[in-house]
């Protein structure tokens, strides 16, 4: 296991009727922003008990923040936040709405030119506005962790970035309010907490028992509890179990002193950015090939997800195993209703040139290795056709 330092300051507050105690997250006399999505939080009256419980405070609102959220609309809501003199921020969302929140509170205070230097080119953040988080939707684990993605819809651009300074300072996780959730967004939220751990497990191993023990925890738990979920929509324990889990997938913890892939990823935005798939529909489409391409040198991993996640069993030759692994995964994706092929979206060959010209643009070079250069992740979406 390598070295590591690790810090995560945000604190979790769980449980059934947890947006009540949301005052008492927020230094007094603070001048909020609530930021959200569309129209669902109004309608499954999470905006209501947002609202009740701001009742003391200065309150500013932002709606619209779509998923994928844009760059041009981030930078409404930073104005806004500039003339009104709003000085935390609230997302009251999934973690598209935390990734703009995000980022908002970071191009506020941005002394650069422009923000977008940030994504772009990498620019550093130095300063940014406090900020809290009401999740709505088991997914992305934003709510615990640095990152943020933000997509530029008139370039054709998804990108991201990370900085301790965008951590939230709270996350409310009160399950109850994802019962209402569309079963698609449910399915979504199941594939990409499950691959938000394999990107961080599925390289190579460094003795890393305890990181490794922990994420094939939370990849069966997801799997099962995801089947589950299937048949038992209005269970509060399965959502229980997978919004805790999705915020685990991605709050650090697991990805500490472990190598790191995150290829499916980065590969990915191409396909939301251009053809316009949600996030875990391109993850379930890019993750196969990546194991396919790389399963020589993921081998070991490979068979220690099978053994120890799927259940396959050791003894039979090693290659069928890693090939038995792969189907597994995506026979686990296709049995969430999702599709694994580009072909089912329409996707053909000739459209695979531009699908990597994001790659080697940035002149990317993806996985644990630094290896997957924009010829290869064409080789890998080819395998998807």
């Amino acid at each position: 296991m390598n070295n590591f330092e690790f810090c995560n300051p945000v604190k979790i507050v769980f449980g059934k009727g947890t947006i009540s105690r949301l005052a008492d997250q927020i230094p007094e006399r603070s001048k909020v922003m609530i930021l959200y999505g569309g129209g669902s939080i109004k309608a499954n009256g999470v905006y209501d008990q947002v609202k009740n419980a701001l009742a003391d405070f200065d309150v500013v609102e932002f709606g619209g923040i779509r998923p994928n959220p844009d760059y041009d609309i981030c930078m409404e809501a930073a104005d806004l936040v500039k003339r009104e003199g709003v000085n935390f921020l609230l997302a009251v969302g999934g973690g598209s709405v935390i990734d703009a929140t995000k980022f908002i509170a970071a191009a506020v205070c941005f002394k650069g030119t422009d923000p977008w230097d940030i994504l772009r080119n990498g620019a550093e953040i130095k300063e940014a506005l406090p900020l809290g988080c009401v999740l709505t939707l088991a997914a992305t684990g934003s709510e615990m962790n640095e990152r943020f993605v933000i997509s530029r819809h008139e370039a054709n651009l998804k990108l991201g970035y990370a900085s301790p300074l965008v951590f939230p300072r709270f996350a409310i996780l009160d399950p109850e309010v994802t019962l209402s959730l569309p079963l698609r967004q449910v399915i979504n939220g199941v594939v990409d907490s499950f691959v938000h751990v394999i990107e961080q497990y599925l390289t190579y191993p460094v003795n890393a028992r305890v990181q490794d023990a922990f994420s094939e925890s939370l990849m069966r738990i997801i799997k099962e509890e995801g089947k589950k979920v299937l048949k038992n929509q209005n269970d509060y324990d399965i959502r229980a179990n997978l919004m805790w889990a999705a915020s685990n997938a991605l709050n650090s913890w697991i990805g500490q002193g472990v190598p790191q892939d995150w290829s499916s990823h980065r590969i990915g935005y191409s396909l939301t950015a251009l053809f316009g798939l949600d996030h875990a529909q391109t993850l379930a489409v890019v993750l196969p090939g990546v194991m396919e391409y790389k399963k020589e040198a993921k081998k070991e991993k490979i068979l220690s997800l099978g053994k120890n996640v799927f259940d396959l069993m050791l003894g039979i030759e090693d290659d069928k195993m890693v090939d038995d692994t792969i189907h597994a995964v995506e026979d686990f994706f296709r049995s969430m209703g999702l599709c694994t092929r580009l072909s089912e979206y329409g996707i053909k060959k000739k459209d695979l040139d531009i699908l990597v010209e994001h790659v080697r643009d940035m002149n990317w070079k993806l996985g644990e290795h630094a290896d997957i250069d924009w010829q290869a992740a064409r080789e890998i979406l080819r395998l998807r056709l």
